[in-house]
């Protein structure tokens, strides 16, 4: 009912930037809360942070100062942008959304290199 789909990871060496996008498509029904979960192979899935539909942000303590989530609710979209990346931020970055059912992004791949 509702796709989510990432762009905007690859490799980046520590100290740099990227953006991550994550688009809805498909039936909407709302504006909604969106999140970013990030997961490396044999751990669980962490949030990373999170946006209502009026915009507030909330981070974990690891990304806060250095991550800004945002949206653009006009164009169903979500942003990441990661400043200032450590080696430790390497992970499969997942957005999610809530609109009578989860839904979860397929998934883009975040290297920092030290």
């Amino acid at each position: 009912q509702v796709q989510l789909v990432e762009s905007g990871g690859g490799l980046v060496q520590a100290g740099g930037s990227l953006r991550l996008s994550c688009v809805a498509s498909g039936t909407i029904f709302s504006i909604n809360t969106m999140d970013w979960y990030r997961q490396t192979p044999g751990k669980q899935r962490d949030l990373v942070a999170r946006i209502t539909a009026r915009g507030s942000a909330n981070y974990a303590d690891s990304v806060k100062g250095r991550f800004t989530i945002s949206r653009d609710n006009a164009k169903n979209t979500v942003y990441l942008q990661m400043n200032s990346l450590k080696p430790e931020d390497t992970a499969v970055y997942y957005c999610h959304t809530y609109d009578y059912g989860h839904y979860w992004g397929q998934g883009t791949q975040v290297t920092v290199s030290s």
